[in-house]
């Protein structure tokens, strides 16, 4: 038999190659519809969620853990989401998390009975938990939480200056999986001798790094095994059940990004990042999609910039501007409580963010902020030693150090709290979202004027 081949052999194949290629673009399946944070965090994404979750059939969570949170105000009532993706109030759709979540299992169960108390009903009913997905967090893994505030303080006593991590445990977690040491949701409900003795020496693995380290072995794994059988009934294999969504009849699938783009563990202002991929690569290897199944990619940013916790904010206010912001925006982290930090907004990094994700549109939100100032300035680009950057610094030393390009806009003073269609915003506000818009070169679809879900802005 011959192993030599022809130029009719390669032509041959070519043309199978091109035909198949064709033939799986055209049954390439669902696409998801993807909502990414386009700033440092907090830019109301769960707003956006909820508004395209009344319509979504599956609506599915790729990374992070409880170190982010989601506030949604439907009907007067306010649920908190840390891990449950705010979908999960669409009694009509399924909620999944992916194997790119680190579940904190008892957090889990805690939000959703805090949350049915609200009116939250059949959760868990609706709920799809990959079996892949790995287990961490601060109260499943305690000394994951105390780990995170051991490091912290470590880095305060030998660098001067810590991270600022939620102490939640996700970068302890995310070590673990990354080391290979790590636990998964299908571990825990498999042979349970076997995670037992695993889960024990990963508890030894830590306290060898930290000798303080204390854990309760034996009661957390009866805490396991208590937990593991609630959970049991939600667990399916996540690539398969995506896939089945995706190649299955015509499904409207939603992915709920957690954390921002600037928080990213490559892309952001790292060390001052969180320890998942919160950018549009994350929702392909955080639920298994194929690149060919994303659509449109929905990035979310305020109309004023705010981050929480430590690192370079180039368009930071400390003075009576960030603390109107603050104040007016109720400025607190859900899941921390901690103030946030407040400026103005910042085009560099949103467009900085589109680079990477390639937005399709952009939701706006919070613009009723800022009715009251006489004049709002947007950051449109960076000075180093007086000459105009072209890209986002890398190096944090260096984003300290730039100077901030601003454009001023008059003041609207003006209630757009109440405003329901362009039409209804003032001039001036149009003005101002109109530059955005054409700053970063994509099309604003939405524009948050309020807590609940009624009052986004649809434009088109």
């Amino acid at each position: 038999m011959s192993l030599t081949w022809s130029a009719k052999d390669h032509k041959n194949a070519n043309q199978s190659a091109a035909t198949g290629q064709k033939r799986s673009r055209n049954d390439a399946g669902n696409k998801v519809t993807v909502v990414l944070g386009a700033q440092w965090g907090d830019e109301g994404k769960g707003k956006v969620v909820d508004l395209l979750a009344t319509e979504a059939d599956f609506v599915c969570r790729c990374q992070g853990g409880n170190n982010a949170g989601h506030t949604v105000v439907v009907d007067g009532k306010e649920y908190d989401f840390h891990l449950l993706p705010s979908g999960i109030i669409n009694p009509k759709s399924v909620s999944l998390i992916g194997n790119g979540v680190v579940i904190h299992l008892p957090g889990l169960f805690e939000e959703g009975d805090k949350n049915e108390k609200k009116g939250l009903k059949g959760w868990e009913k609706r709920l799809i938990v990959s079996d892949r997905a790995h287990l961490g967090m601060y109260s499943l893994f305690d000394f994951h939480q105390v780990v995170d505030g051991l490091q912290e303080t470590e880095r305060q006593a030998q660098e001067g200056k810590n991270i600022g991590t939620t102490k939640k445990g996700i970068g302890p977690a995310y070590s673990s999986k990354a080391s290979r040491t790590g636990l998964r949701v299908c571990d825990l409900l498999g042979d349970f001798k076997d995670f037992s003795a695993r889960f024990k020496n990963l508890v030894r693995q830590y306290q060898s790094m930290y000798p303080s380290l204390t854990v309760d072995v034996e009661d957390q794994l009866k805490k396991l095994k208590e937990y593991s059988e609630r959970l049991r009934p939600m667990v399916r294999d996540g690539v398969y059940y995506m896939y089945e969504a995706l190649h299955g009849p015509p499904k409207k699938i939603l992915v709920e990004g957690a954390n921002a783009a600037l928080l990213d563990i490559d892309f952001g202002t790292y060390p001052f990042v969180t320890s998942s991929n919160c950018t549009v690569g994350g929702a392909c290897t955080g639920l298994g999609i194929p690149p060919l199944n994303i659509g449109d990619v929905f990035g979310v940013a305020k109309a004023y910039t705010t981050r929480v916790g430590i690192g370079a904010f180039p368009t930071e206010q400390l003075n009576a501007v960030g603390e109107l912001l603050q104040t007016r925006g109720h400025e607190v982290g859900v899941t921390t409580g901690r103030k946030r930090r407040c400026g103005w907004l910042d085009l560099v990094i949103v467009r900085y963010a589109h680079m990477i994700n390639g937005f399709t549109a952009i939701a706006l939100t919070k613009l009723d902020i800022l009715d009251v100032l006489d004049e709002i300035k947007v950051g449109v680009a960076y000075k180093l030693n007086g000459k105009r950057i072209p890209h986002f610094p890398a190096n944090m030393d260096v984003l300290q150090k730039v100077e901030v390009e601003y454009e001023t806009f008059p003041g609207w003073k003006t209630d757009t709290s109440a405003a329901r269609k362009w039409n209804d915003l003032p001039a001036k506000a149009q003005n101002y979202i109109r530059f955005i818009e054409n700053h970063i070169g994509v099309p604003i679809k939405w524009v948050g004027v309020g807590k609940s879900r009624e009052c986004m802005i649809q434009m088109f």
